[in-house]
Order: C-alpha cells, then structure tokens, then sequence
C-alpha cells in the first residue's frame, strides 16, 4: 500500500502489522496462538482483564537482565584499562521499592535526585553506601537526612552546597564523600529540555570555577572529594559528546591531582533507547568500550592513572521492559490539507489515559510505537494518532503510527517502550487515577505499585467528610 502523505519520512506502512520489533518491546513480548500480545508469559488482555486500563506492565526478567547486563559491560571495559567501574541506576527513570530491590540484586548502586526517592531507596532496604544523592536544589532537610543515614556520596550542584553539606556532615560526625558537578559546555544531539550541559543551564559549575569550587570541598574536614561528574543530556544515540565531556573533564581531573587525590570520574547516563522501529541505538557493550576508551587514551595523553569510573543509567535499563496499555474508546476520521490540490485522511484513536500516564510526547515531543494488543486483524493498516482523553489538544500519546483499519472501541492498545519516565512523571491532570504497576516475569503477574482510586485522590481534599476529617475542613 502507498504511505499515507501526513506520514512523517521515517514511517511506513509495517509489512506486518502483528510484528513485535524486538529493539523495541521487551524481550518476552510475543503474540499468543489466538492473538493478543504476552509479557512475561501473561496475555495483556488477561492484564486488562484483572487490573484494568490504563495499566502499566513491567517485564522484570526483562529489567533485571540490562541491569546485569549493563553492570558486566562495564566491568569488563574497565578491567580492560586496569581500573573498575560502579553503575548507578538512574532512579528518576523508575522507582519503587520491588525495583530498587532488583537494581540492588544485580549489583547496582542507585542514584537518587530527591527526599522522596531517597526514602523509597530506604523502604526498600537498600544499604545507604550503596546510594548517590543528585539534584540542583537539595533542600536542608534532603542533605541532613541524606548524610544522617550515611549516603555513599552526594553530588555538589552549586557553591552553596558544599557549605551545607559540610556543615550537615559536621553536626552528623561523618566525613561525607562528594562529587562537584561540572558543567562541561558539551552540547548533546537531543531535545533541548534534555540537554543538560550548555552554558545557560541550571545543572552544575562551569569548568572555570571548578577549581575554586574543589579547594572550598578540600577545605573542609567533614568532606572527602571522591571527583568531578557529567551529565550532557538523555536520549542521545551518539557517543562523541560523551566522549569530549570525558575529554574536557579529565584535562580538568589532571589538573586537580596536583592538590589532592582525585580518585574518581563519573561520566553520568543518558544513553538512548529504541522508541520507534526505525531508531538504533548502541548496545551497552559497545558504549561501555568507547568510554573507557577515550578515557584511556586521554589519560596516557595526560600520564595520569586511570581513575575508578562510575556511570548512572536509567532509561536503558528500565524503559525497554514497560509497556503501556490502553482500551480504545472512540475513532474519528479527520481530513487535512496537505497541499493546494491534495488532501488526506488521518484517523485519531482515543484511548483511556493520555498525558496523565505518559507526559513525554507533551513535553518535548517525543514519539513512540503502538500495536494492536488484544487480537490479530487482517485488515490494511492506516495512518493513527493515538490520543488521550485529556481536555488538551496537545494530549497526544503516539503522534503517527500505523494501526489495522479495523481497530474499533473496546480493542487493546499497547505502547511499547514505556518503562522510563512515565510512571515517574504521571499526574492526576482532569483527576485521572495513576494506573498501576504490574510485574510479570514467568506467566506470574503481581501489582508492584498500587493503582489510584477515586477515594485516593479525595481523601487529599480537605472539605470530603472522610473518616478523622473535618467536613469544615483542615487548618493548614
């Protein structure tokens, strides 16, 4: 069939449209004999079935293998170069306690950018060693807590913070190990929302006043400088921004030696994931390798020693596994003009979530894929947007993609792609519930994160006569 001319170029019609592109859905994803799509073993209208829709579904054998697979990546290309490297999960991308347990089991550390996720890292019973304290505006109460409980290391973001880091490590009796943030100017090929590391940038120091900022960490007693951090961006396929951040970061390294030891660099995440059929992304293994590398070889040009090296993915890890799914709910044929002389149809799929569920194509615009998940169809794929129900024009959940001609009200959809950033950044935008989080692994299906209700979201409002409430409402 000839492509619908709203198709964007990178998108054609599927040769078949039941495939599952492996890069894409999780490893176990497959079609059952009569037709729905599995994860784990476990059929998603059977999900459906049980927890409703929207639903997010997790592979954990899926998760739990990057996680060990990204770990020994690293390991190995480090070893390579006579030095060792430590993988920080991401916990920004997806957390929850049952997660933090699986990066843990496979010998992850993880990173944590709040008061809240460093209490979900906690509950789940990760030791504090094994934790790395982010953000730009750690609160007090964030740093005191964090180095109460004995965090591993906590990132400077500002001079501010070295002093109440410091002084937090001091009421405390602990000697606190940090790393300084740098702003390397690397500019990263991705969205401009998820490039961290330009000039104008609320992330980090700039290189100029890094070394005033590690002699104030080494005036200090209550600190130990562990090293200089990185972090240009997400989503980015390419490796040569991360290799120049390594570049200008250990010229920096070098030269911070001459007044102490600077045993570590941690060059931060961001590699990129498959969202579309048409996207390559490199294996972790060929990553790993390129950056310890670089590494190497700058630090033979500088004849300095390799130091320790410590990375901090997310989306690789987790967001391959998650797969979103959906109950369409209404189907609407739309004209557009493409041209003077031309016009052409495109059919808008509404489904039960929206930007409540998955905040990212709203955000910065971000595509995704969609297949047919609660049966086969013969019939000649069209042109879709897969919409929300959210009172946004914006509201959009997979901007172009083709779907069988036949996908009508009560059929399941499935977003493939979906484990990093969705949960994390859901909303109860129009007072949508959260959907829940279910594992599958081994035809077993489990709830990991309790869905919302209604009674949930009302129990916040102070006026609802709920119990040990006053229906004249709270003082706050």
């Amino acid at each position: 069939m000839l492509a619908n001319p709203l198709s964007p170029s990178w998108l054609v019609p599927p040769a078949d449209a039941a495939a599952l592109p492996a890069h894409v859905w999780p490893s176990s994803a497959a079609r059952t004999a009569d037709g729905p799509i599995s994860i784990g073993g476990v059929a998603l209208t059977e999900l459906a079935a049980d927890y409703g829709t929207p639903l997010y579904v997790i592979d954990e054998a899926d998760a739990r293998a990057r996680a060990s697979r990204t770990r020994e990546a690293f390991d190995t290309a480090a070893a390579a170069h006579g030095t060792t490297a430590t993988v920080y999960y991401a916990g920004k991308a997806f957390l929850c306690t049952e997660a933090a347990r699986w990066m843990v089991a496979e010998g992850l550390n993880i990173d944590v950018a709040s008061g809240g996720e460093l209490a979900v890292a906690l509950a789940a019973g990760v030791e504090p060693a094994r934790l790395g304290l982010h953000g730009n505006n750690k609160s007090l109460a964030e740093i005191d807590r964090a180095v109460g409980v004995g965090v591993g290391a906590i990132v400077i973001d500002s001079m501010v913070e070295i002093e109440r880091v410091a002084d937090a490590a001091e009421r405390h009796g602990r000697v606190q190990a940090v790393r300084l943030r740098i702003n390397s100017g690397v500019h990263a090929h991705t969205h401009e929302y998820l490039a961290t590391a330009r000039e104008d940038q609320k992330f980090g120091i700039p290189l100029s006043d890094a070394p005033d900022a590690v002699a104030a960490i080494r005036a200090r007693p209550s600190l130990r400088f562990l090293g200089l951090h990185s972090h240009i961006g997400s989503q980015i396929f390419a490796v040569d921004g991360f290799l120049e951040a390594a570049r200008r970061l250990l010229t920096l390294h070098a030269a911070l030696r001459a007044g102490g030891d600077v045993p570590e660099l941690n060059l931060g995440g961001g590699f990129g994931i498959a969202y579309l059929e048409s996207d390559a992304a490199p294996a972790i293994e060929l990553l790993a390798d390129a950056l310890l590398g670089a590494v190497a070889s700058v630090c033979g040009e500088l004849s300095i020693p390799m130091p320790r090296i410590a990375v901090e993915p997310g989306r690789t890890i987790i967001g391959p596994a998650g797969v979103t799914l959906y109950e369409v709910g209404t189907t609407k044929d739309v004209v557009v003009t493409v041209d003077e002389s031309t016009t052409a149809v495109r059919r808008y799929v509404s489904v039960d979530g929206g930007m409540s569920d998955n905040a990212r194509p709203a955000l910065y615009a971000a595509d995704y894929s969609v297949a047919l998940a609660s049966r086969l169809s013969s019939s000649d794929p069209v042109l879709v947007r897969v919409a929300g129900k959210h009172c946004e024009s914006g509201d959009i959940v997979v901007r172009d993609a083709y779907l069988p001609g036949d996908t009508a009200p009560g059929d399941l959809v499935a977003v493939p792609a979906t484990g990093a950033y969705c949960f994390s950044l859901a909303s109860n935008n129009n007072y949508l519930a959260r959907p829940a989080v279910v594992a599958v692994r081994d035809g077993v299906a489990r709830v990991i994160v309790r869905g919302e209700t209604e009674a949930d979201l009302l129990s916040r409002d102070a006026f609802v006569n709920h119990p040990g409430a006053s229906t004249q409402g709270e003082t706050l």
